[in-house]
């Protein structure tokens, strides 16, 4: 097995758990529907997906949500809101540190939104720690889409095996593949550092 040379690392279940449930009980109070119709507006619209790919502003997502919501109140009581939905997965945050001081460079890899990255550098130190961040919202385009993975061999200058990639939607993985990154489907920490110690990425 080729020894890669950068480790990257999908955001959401990866590194951070996310439960839209937590935002939904707590927005609810303030909004015209309840925590059901909320987790659906977070979990199944298009809006959030539209807003993730880069194609609607955090003020046209939050004018466009709260008018669905009926939600009463300003971005700047929904944006902690918002944030309070993630929490670390501590094992794969310390990995990555790991693997940094082993020398490689660490990526984050990530379909996500310009509303949670700023909650999440608020919140998290280890967010600054990594070589690098290519998100959908900025590059305008969501993994699974070709695009996204051209633009992080581009902006990190690896390619093929030079990449080793951990997600946990197998669907995600696979245009790595086909471009000939190593890649593994992350099912718990413990399974994703046994893998990395058979492959003598970490001791």
């Amino acid at each position: 097995m080729i020894r890669p040379r950068a480790v990257v690392f999908d955001l959401g279940k990866v590194l951070l758990d996310f439960d839209y449930r937590i935002a939904a009980r707590q927005l609810a109070p303030d909004c015209a529907v309840g925590p059901e119709r909320l987790l659906e507006l977070f979990n199944h619209d298009s809006l959030l997906l539209r807003y993730e790919e880069g194609a609607i502003s955090t003020k046209e997502f939050f004018a466009e949500w709260s008018r669905l919501a009926g939600y009463r109140k300003s971005l700047d009581v929904f944006a902690p809101v918002f944030g309070s939905i993630f929490s670390p997965i501590e094992p794969m945050i310390q990995l990555q540190q790991t693997l940094s001081t082993r020398g490689f460079a660490t990526y984050i890899f990530s379909n996500t939104n310009r509303l949670a990255i700023e909650q999440i550098q608020k919140k998290f130190n280890f967010y600054g720690r990594f070589t690098g961040y290519i998100l959908s919202f900025e590059q305008k385009a969501l993994k699974p889409a070709p695009a996204i993975y051209e633009a992080l061999e581009r902006l990190s200058g690896f390619r093929g095996s030079e990449l080793f990639y951990m997600d946990d939607i197998a669907e995600n993985l696979a245009p790595a593949h086909a471009r000939r990154w190593q890649t593994l489907l992350h099912e718990n920490p413990e399974k994703t550092i046994a893998v990395l110690r058979e492959r003598g990425l970490i001791k």
